[in-house]
């Protein structure tokens, strides 16, 4: 290995070195996320210039101890002393093999683990800071050195890759063409700051994504590689390539060896030479052919355009909509692209999206749903609760003049809203707005929180939801039409309406002591009722009870009264039947539940002796034993 090659890849060092730290400043400088991708991209070229200087250095001590000891041999003629001991004689070699052996694989490893980490590392922290970091009157400062650095990289990039190629130094390749793909990588970043000076801020943000991107791809052939390496064919005598070479950085760096860089892979993996065989050298005069039959075949392709049932495609012409270029379903023809280009839009198909809550696939999948247990991912919205207000003012003692102009209290409330919608004009939902989808949702939105501020709490959530829908459907159709979004609302929902889950358990207890007050009201007024209706009875009762006491009363006075009348006549003719009568009629009427003996009375004087006391039936003596307590 000649010295300049050696002192090329010192320079390679040097100089990856310096431009880390020049494009890590002029980042943090102009605030380029895609500059400090570069610079972590010429860090991992300073780490691999590194190694391949330091493995080529090894690799020269080994050729200069064999020129030593060749020449020490030749001298005394004892070649054969030395052939035995190797591992003694030829320290520096033997340096070199454990050095390739276990650091190389050890340092592609942790080169790997480096990219993989920064890619995913830099992804995520470029998500989060701000799209727009660039500093607008820094950015032409930082465009300039990026330039530069660009510039003198590729020269030096494209020294040393071409004089890896003549001499075949082999170790050399991999610091020159991670140098000469970052000449690219700074070109890139500094598109980004071209692009947000000349009115993309997001350019940069998009280079930067691209960036992580090769990372990633990066790290992923060199887990490939390592892989491979493993089940490798091994033969003796054969120079491997160096794993920290990575393929895809040298593809970027010579595009124009694409094939080259193929046949090495090739021939290195499977142990022989791939590229001498007749199928590749036909595939490599072959292949422009081929590709551009493909490329032909694929533009002619983009010629038809089909579009399916229930959908309607637009048609651009250079990015410009073509008068009547509605396309209906069935087949079409069109110029190629990209001077026309299709957009279809599902024109009949039902399309919804949700206000107020975001579908949980858990929540979908209860069977009962609670106020009380949060669901799905909800949105409070605030609603007016015009009786708080009226129960205030009734209980207030003074009335207030300006209550009329006073906003009425609120409340929260929890609603789902689906929207449905369909597509009624394509040229209205593909030109008039951008991202219509976005700003529906948004116009639909705004009207339900109009809306429902000027609602009562009770009311939207009793007997005028359905009338609330049909309100809510009219005003989305009217700002839709108003912002000509060409859409038809075809349904508006209103479900699952209830007050925040926080406060649910508490807005219960409410209603549940609302419903026993009225519950208690309503048991109040019917034994009030019932009170009342027996009270009017028992009056009625009692008033018809002495009525007829009355007509009783005066009907007995009229008849004795009467009878007192005709016994004069009796009595006055014949006073003694009169009275004699009268007086058996008293005597029997007082002893009629009497017993009564009649006595046939003769001449004869008898005594006759009555006994009076009721005898006791013999019935009840019949069958009664008396025990009896005399002894013998």
């Amino acid at each position: 290995m000649e010295r300049n090659a050696q002192q090329n890849c010192l320079v390679n060092l040097v100089t990856a070195a310096f431009m880390f730290i020049a494009v890590l400043a002029v980042s943090a400088y102009a605030g380029s996320l895609a500059g400090r991708l570069a610079a972590i991209f010429l860090g991992l070229t300073v780490l691999v210039a590194f190694i391949s200087w330091f493995q080529m250095r090894l690799a020269e001590n080994e050729r200069l101890e064999k020129l030593e000891i060749d020449e020490l041999a030749r001298a005394r003629g004892e070649s054969s002393l030395f052939a035995t001991k190797d591992s003694e004689v030829f320290p520096a070699r033997r340096s070199r093999e454990q050095f390739e052996r276990f650091f190389v694989p050890g340092f592609s490893v942790l080169l790997c683990l480096l990219e993989t980490a920064g890619a995913w590392l830099l992804w995520n922290w470029s998500g989060k800071v701000t799209t727009t970091g660039i500093i607008a009157e820094r950015a032409l400062p930082a465009l300039a050195v990026f330039a530069i650095i660009s510039l003198l990289l590729f020269l030096l990039g494209r020294f040393s890759v071409t004089m890896a190629r003549l001499q075949e130094e082999r170790l050399l390749r991999p610091s020159a063409s991670f140098l000469l793909a970052g000449a690219y990588v700074c070109f890139v970043a500094g598109l980004g700051v071209a692009g947000f000076k000349a009115g993309f801020p997001l350019a940069d943000f998009y280079i930067a994504r691209g960036l992580c991107v090769l990372l990633g791809l990066m790290a992923a052939e060199l887990l490939i590689t390592l892989l491979l390496e493993i089940y490798r064919p091994r033969v003796k005598g054969r120079v491997s390539r160096p794993l920290y070479d990575n393929r895809l950085v040298g593809l970027l760096g010579q595009p124009e060896g694409l094939f080259t860089t193929a046949a090495q892979a090739l021939d290195y993996q499977f142990g022989f030479k791939v590229s001498d065989t007749w199928l590749f050298k036909l595939l490599q005069q072959s292949l422009p052919i081929l590709l551009l039959a493909q490329l032909a075949v694929l533009v002619l392709s983009t010629c038809f355009v089909f579009v399916n049932a229930g959908e309607q495609a637009v048609l651009e012409r250079f990015g410009r909509p073509v008068d009547g270029g509605v396309l209906l379903p069935g087949a079409h023809l069109k110029l190629p692209w990209p001077m026309e280009r299709v957009y279809t839009f599902r024109t009949e198909q039902i399309q919804s999206f949700s206000i107020g809550f975001t579908p949980d696939a858990a929540s979908e999948n209860e069977n009962v749903i609670s106020w009380t247990v949060p669901h799905n991912q909800e949105q409070n919205f605030l609603v007016a609760n015009h009786d708080t207000l009226t129960v205030t003012n009734a209980d207030s003692d003074t009335s207030d003049t300006n209550d009329a102009l006073k906003a009425p209290p609120v409340s929260l409330i929890t609603v789902s809203i689906p929207v449905d919608y369909q597509i009624s004009s394509v040229m209205d939902w593909a030109y008039r707005n951008s991202q219509p989808t976005n700003l529906l949702a948004d116009l639909a939105t705004r009207e339900v929180v109009r809306y429902l501020a000027s609602v009562d709490l009770n009311e939207i959530m009793s007997q005028t939801r359905l009338e609330a829908a049909d309100i809510l459907r009219d005003r989305i159709q009217a700002a839709a039409d108003q912002h000509s979004l060409g859409v038809k609302i075809v349904f508006v929902g209103l479900q699952d309406i209830h007050p925040p889950t926080k406060v649910a358990g508490d807005y219960e207890k409410v209603v549940g002591a609302g419903q026993s007050r009225l519950a208690a009201i309503l048991n109040a007024q019917a034994l009030a009722i019932r009170t009342n209706a027996l009270a009017g009875a028992m009056a009625f009762t009692t008033t018809n009870v002495a009525e007829a006491a009355r007509q009783q009363f005066v009907v007995e006075s009229a008849a004795r009264a009467a009878l007192f009348t005709n016994q004069i006549p009796a009595f006055e003719a014949a006073p003694s039947v009169y009275r004699q009568r009268a007086y058996f009629q008293t005597f029997a009427a007082a002893t009629a539940s009497a017993r009564k003996y009649v006595v046939l009375v003769t001449n004869t004087s008898n005594v006759f002796i009555f006994e009076l006391e009721d005898k006791i039936r013999e019935d009840l003596l019949n069958g009664l034993n008396v025990k009896s307590d005399s002894t013998p």
